[in-house]
């Protein structure tokens, strides 16, 4: 048994708020336990100048998503000072932003979005563990919500999402193998990863990284099958 009295298997209480902030055409508050992440989309009808030109080279129409991601200076134990100040966006940031953009495009049809852009901003305002994970399932929902909108107002004619998607952690502590980790069992892991899988079950991403440490083939697959209790859960929001 867990600190926390979770099982191996079990994942933390999941919450969704939709709605939670007025102005964005989609947006929900979504809680992994003690992790919180206020997700907003909204909509821009515009598209990058770079896709602009790239669409017009090939005769095409295409939009585009993406995603920004931060951590209010108080969400974690101590104060983090905000990148604005400092002037630069961490490598940790850049990563997350990649992967949370890379997971909502691989589960949209980007040419039925049309020439738009769907912009995603992803703010930790309590870290406990999980942050990009809980991100990424909070940024597809609070897509979702943004679609229907379009939907609604028919500014679309089909919708354009291939499938859900949702990621969740998984990882090695202390010999035992373990779902949704905290931060306190994140930080003595000695392996961590990150699985990004859609409703149809296919992989959008699998991020493993041992920390002083090496996983076997079998642990790999132990990992994988772990994972699959929280996704049918995470797919019923």
């Amino acid at each position: 048994m867990r600190n926390n009295n979770r099982k191996n298997d079990e994942m933390r209480e999941v919450k969704v708020t939709k709605n939670y902030i007025i102005h964005p055409e989609g947006s929900v508050l979504i809680e992994f336990g003690n992790t919180k992440v206020i997700c907003n989309a909204t909509i821009e009808e515009k598209i990058p100048r770079w896709l602009k030109m790239d669409n017009s080279s090939k005769g095409i129409h295409s939009g585009w998503i993406a995603a920004e991601y931060s951590m209010l200076p108080r969400a974690t134990n101590t104060r983090v000072q905000r990148e604005s100040i400092k002037g630069k966006i961490s490598g940790r940031t850049m990563e997350i932003q990649r992967l949370i953009g890379r997971s909502l495009r691989a589960v949209i049809d980007l040419e039925k979005l049309g020439d738009r852009t769907i912009m995603v901003d992803c703010d930790v305002i309590q870290a406990d563990g999980g942050t990009r994970t809980a991100s990424i399932t909070g940024a597809y929902l609070a897509v979702e919500l943004a679609i229907e909108k379009l939907i609604d107002e028919n500014k679309l004619k089909e919708i354009p999402i291939k499938s859900k998607v949702a990621a969740i952690s998984v990882g090695k502590v202390r010999n035992e193998i373990i779902l949704d980790l905290d931060y306190e069992e994140d930080s003595a892991a000695d392996v961590d990863m990150n699985i990004i899988m859609t409703d149809k079950g296919e992989f959008v991403e699998i991020q493993g990284t041992g920390e002083e440490a090496t996983f076997t083939q079998n642990e790999l697959l132990k990992f994988i099958e772990l994972s699959k209790n929280a996704f049918n859960k995470l797919f019923t929001l």
